[in-house]
């Protein structure tokens, strides 16, 4: 599937709106997407009133030092797993103040993939605390652009209809 800047402009909008709505705030904690993610949500003006925080936690150390993530929880599952992007859930949250944080961590490639997670699958979570957090796990096909693009576009849609159930 290849995603055009226009998808992702559009659904980084679609959020935006909710978000303004409901008068939340939103923080993004990313790994595979470098960023993208809060990028397009920036892209707007005026998303000082909802976007507070995007932060960029690619290597594992990252993740412990800005995210809270555990040791134990990347030896055991690895950075690509459920257990990893829900903490990153709770860490943003925690560490920016925020209503509603999203996390991203997957294989993008071309390399470092594996038999038990190829290059394609992306973990994703969003929540506005601990035990309200959804997670998901998504293959995408393609070159490492356009997995890291179907990775923004999900996410922006899946907590857009997150954020719209609150």
């Amino acid at each position: 599937m290849n995603v055009t800047d226009g998808q992702l402009a559009k659904a980084g909008d679609a959020l935006a709106v909710v978000l303004e709505r409901k008068g939340m705030t939103i923080a993004t904690a990313e790994s595979c997407t470098g960023g993208w993610v809060a990028k397009v949500l920036t892209d707007r003006a005026g998303s000082s009133a909802y976007v507070m925080a995007g932060l960029v936690t690619y290597s594992n150390a990252a993740k412990q030092a800005i995210l809270g993530v555990q040791a134990d929880t990347l030896e055991q599952c690895g950075a690509v797993s459920e257990p990893v992007v829900r903490q990153m859930v709770t860490g943003a949250i925690r560490a920016t103040g925020v209503d509603i944080a999203v996390a991203v961590s997957g294989v993008a490639g071309p390399g470092g993939g594996s038999a038990d997670k190829p290059v394609g699958t992306v973990w994703f979570a969003w929540g506005s605390r601990a035990d309200n957090t959804e997670a998901r796990v998504a293959h995408f096909d393609g070159d490492r652009d356009q997995v890291r693009r179907q990775s923004v576009l999900y996410v922006l849609e899946g907590v857009t209809g997150f954020v719209e159930t609150l």
